[in-house]
């Protein structure tokens, strides 16, 4: 418990946090100084503070923590004066928006800085002023930025860091010049901009019929400009250099807009209005480095499934994942314009998405699965502005890998904690040998770094793992290499790449297994629609072979042959399984598939059969689970290196079931058996968590999945769906600190 809490400056900031503390008991006593006696007063009458303070000294003097909530400018005198009655144990901090001037002030004072003074930055704010406006939840919910300096007292810092949390506030670390160049650009950039804007619009003749129909935007953007004007007049001079740096940055974007305009350049407008929608519509992750959304940072979900009656009737899952990567890629290195339907609308996706819109591919969209990509061709890339962060997608990361080894300029890619730890060297090796320079990190993981202006060669490659991403990457690199690249692959993988780059205009040929192509074609835009995902329909498909009475149809599947394993794995185990309504989009089969409910049984899967329903295997597995007998799955280390290792994710979860599960090596056999209830680890990885979610179907009693927020990088519907097929599922969500 903290004695006194001195706060010196009793406007909004400091009285407001003054209401706070005291609201929240943090100290035993809380202090009040001002040099007007009036707010001192005020302060006093509406119980924001416990004591008030005429004489700085005496209060200085038994304080535990000063909180110098003065304007900038004023911070080098309060210290002064505070400086002959200041005591060794006493922790000081402030509240000012930038920290530069204020760390310059405190050496100027001490001539070094004391160990104990802790600089911080509320961001928070209110266009009201003074004590009068304290709000004793001004704080709640938003971000304190701390600035600690290397010689920082910890305890010192963990203490100002507690008195923030106790106001509801988020607290963050930063360093001092990180700190002042974030907040010149999102603070200070805009409330200029607003005072700017109000007063250039002032001075018009008839400003006010300007100002009577302005709508609300308008009055939400300004609303800032209503802000203390002496308070901004000192963070200018204090934060002068980075506001400078900013202003000229937003003056050249928004010459290149007026440019544009003048111009009648429809496709620079609409690249600049696409890319602000998208940074804006996920702006809580800006200031982290990245773009899109990843709601599983801020939310932990939990499934709770129970038993299902039968599954029935008609339901369509979402577009294939890896046709909509690919359709991205390859769409924004054509001449023209492509136009995509059934888009998948997930995490994974929207990374590549974000990661060309960095590149300056004009992208619009998604809205209902719709995207119009206006291509740049196969050089009209542009360095990115910083990292090309990926998530969780580890298809944007080895087949970006390839692509980008073929430009003009450096690209850094970086994930989550789950992607960097996946294997990229089997990627970058065989790019290594077409010349170009890439390396990863100790692990052979992200990030993966690549060098521009690198000649690449086209290379006979046989590949040693069966993998349709390192295919795809090198096929990509392809385009920019000298010669013709042939790669061969001992195990069919999906083709979609080559099936796709055929549709935009692509010459390739595969001949026994061996596909060639010749660098130096055109890619030529196309319009493409993308089926329903067999990936995700395979959760489906399982969960209405193993429900007694099911009678489910999955519209429009992409049945493509190199991804069908797992129609033909559940029809060896007894699925009765059909394909309706057969069609063809775009060269990819398409097809209804129909599932009744049929006893299975436990079968050996053919090893052919493993690269092609090698994403389907966490779900397989459930249905062996359920089947009669012992189910054989031999040559399937490359579940291992997935988003998980799936081999022992799946054994773990099915043993805390009741079934039977041994593993040698990469070798799994399952004896079916009856399912309990359990709880049960996603390991973070989406494809465990919807497969335990069909296992939770047919158990004896609920099965709680946790961790499921990952499910959005997949399929962000899942629950939703599910629940319209009859399945017994609903999620819970409990919101966590970052």
């Amino acid at each position: 418990m903290v004695n006194r809490v001195l706060i010196i400056g009793l406007g909004l900031i400091g009285g407001s946090l003054a209401k706070a503390l005291k609201k929240k008991q943090f100290a035993n006593v809380i202090v009040g100084y001002d040099r007007n006696s009036d707010d001192v007063q005020t302060g006093l009458d509406l119980s924001i503070i416990d004591e008030g303070s005429h004489h700085l000294a005496d209060a200085v003097k038994v304080a535990d923590i000063i909180v110098l909530a003065v304007p900038v400018k004023a911070t080098e005198a309060v210290l002064f004066d505070l400086k002959p009655y200041l005591q060794a144990h006493t922790v000081i901090t402030d509240v000012g928006s930038t920290k530069s001037n204020v760390i310059a002030a405190a050496q100027n004072v001490f001539g070094s800085i004391p160990c104990n003074f802790i600089p911080g930055h509320p961001i928070a704010g209110s266009e009201k002023s003074g004590v009068a406006s304290a709000d004793d939840t001004l704080f709640a919910k938003h971000k304190v930025i701390l600035t600690p300096l290397p010689e920082s007292d910890k305890s010192a810092t963990s203490l100002i860091a507690r008195m923030w949390q106790c106001t509801g506030a988020e607290v963050l670390q930063m360093d001092i010049e990180r700190h002042d160049e974030v907040l010149a650009a999102t603070s200070h950039l805009p409330h200029l901009l607003a005072f700017s804007l109000v007063d250039t619009l002032a001075k018009e003749q008839d400003s006010t019929e300007i100002f009577r129909y302005a709508a609300g935007g308008f009055r939400d953007f300004t609303r800032i400009a209503a802000s203390d004007p002496t308070m901004w007049h000192d963070v200018c001079l204090a934060n002068r250099q980075q506001i400078l740096s900013q202003i000229d940055n937003f003056t050249d974007g928004l010459a290149v807009l007026r440019e544009a305009i003048v111009k009648g350049d429809s496709q620079s407008m609409l690249g600049v209005f696409t890319r602000a929608k998208s940074a804006r519509e996920h702006f809580s992750k800006m200031l982290s480095g990245t773009a899109y959304s990843q709601p599983h940072h801020n939310s932990q979900v939990t499934f709770f499934v129970r038993s299902a009656a039968s599954l029935q009737g008609r339901i369509r899952v979402p577009g294939d994942k890896s046709m909509s990567h690919r359709a991205v890629m390859i769409g924004a290195l054509a001449e023209g314009v492509t136009h995509l339907s059934g888009f998948l609308e997930s995490e994974d996706s929207l990374a590549t998405v974000q990661a060309f819109r960095d590149m300056g591919v004009v992208i619009e969209g998604p809205h209902q699965g719709r995207v119009k990509i206006y291509g740049v061709g196969l050089h009209g890339l542009y360095q990115p502005p910083g990292p090309l962060y990926l998530g969780n997608s580890g298809t944007s990361m080895r087949l970006l890998s390839g692509l980008l080894a073929g430009q003009s300029f450096d690209t850094e890619l970086l994930g989550d904690e789950s992607l960097s730890n996946r294997p990229m060297e089997r990627v970058a090796e065989p790019l290594r040998k077409m010349g170009a320079s890439i390396s990863t990190s100790k692990n052979g993981g992200a990030p993966v770094s690549i060098k521009g202006h690198q000649k690449l060669f086209a290379i006979d490659y046989e590949m040693p793992v069966a993998s349709a991403q390192v295919k795809s990457g090198l096929l990509l690199a392809g385009l920019y290499a000298k010669g013709e690249t042939r790669i061969r692959q001992g195990a069919i993988t999906r083709d979609h790449t080559e099936r796709m780059l055929k549709n935009f205009g692509v010459e390739l040929s595969t001949v026994n297994g061996v596909i060639s192509m010749a660098s130096g074609q055109t890619l030529k835009a196309t319009n493409l629609d993308i089926p329903a995902d067999i990936s995700s329909a395979a959760f489906f498909i399982v969960a209405a072979a193993i429900n007694p009475g099911s009678d489910l149809v999955i519209e429009q599947v992409g049945v493509n042959p190199s991804r069908s394993g797992i129609l033909d794995i559940m029809k060896l185990m007894g699925a009765d399984i059909s394909l309706n309504n057969s069609t063809t989009h775009n060269g990819e089969p398409v097809a209804d598939v129909h599932v009744r409910y049929s006893p299975l049984n436990g079968i050996v899967i053919p090893e052919k059969l493993v690269s092609v329903a090698i994403d389907e295997f966490p779900v397989i597995l459930v249905a062996a689970a359920a089947a009669n007998g012992v189910t054989c799955l031999t040559g399937v280390g490359e579940l291992r290196y997935k988003e998980s290792d799936r081999i022992e994710a799946m054994q773990q979860g099915l043993l805390r079931m009741g079934i039977d599960v041994v593993v040698k090596g990469d070798d799994i056999f399952i004896t079916g058996g009856e399912l309990r209830g359990a709880s049960i680890s996603s390991y973070d990885d989406h494809r465990i968590t919807m497969a335990f979610a069909i296992a939770g179907t047919i158990a004896k009693e609920e099965v709680m999945i946790e961790a499921c927020s990952h499910v959005a990088t997949s399929f962000p519907e899942f629950v939703e769906v599910a629940q319209k097929a009859g399945i017994r599922i609903h999620k819970e969500k409990a919101n966590v600190s970052s």
